[in-house]
């Protein structure tokens, strides 16, 4: 279920074409790590692991507007953060790839 989520926010990363394609493809890689460090999550805390993808779905759409508005875009990227920030000591990857991927979120929600 999460897999296919983040799937879907790839594939919206790919159709949108108002993203340069350097970005494009850094978003893409970090949604990658983040199937890779979400995964032994999802089986042993389910809800958890529903949250971040739900967050990074909401800062991707966000980020990705073709009309920004930071209004929404801080909101959903502060939820990311706050999503992963009880994993630091026991994910450490899984909290260094949102932190990444937020940063280039907000970054191009400017």
């Amino acid at each position: 279920m999460i897999e296919n989520r983040i799937e879907s926010i790839e594939a919206k990363l790919k159709s949108t074409d108002h993203i340069p394609e350097t970005t494009r493809r850094e978003l893409l890689g970090l949604l990658a790590s983040l199937k890779l460090e979400i995964a032994p999550l999802s089986d042993t805390q389910s809800e958890d692991a529903h949250s971040i993808a739900g967050f990074v779905d909401a800062s991707a759409h966000e980020a990705t507007r073709t009309e920004k508005k930071p209004e929404l875009l801080k909101p959903a990227l502060s939820g990311l953060r706050a999503s992963v920030q009880e994993f630091e000591s026991s994910h450490p990857g899984l909290v260094s790839v949102v932190n990444r991927l937020a940063f280039s979120l907000s970054n191009m929600g400017i």
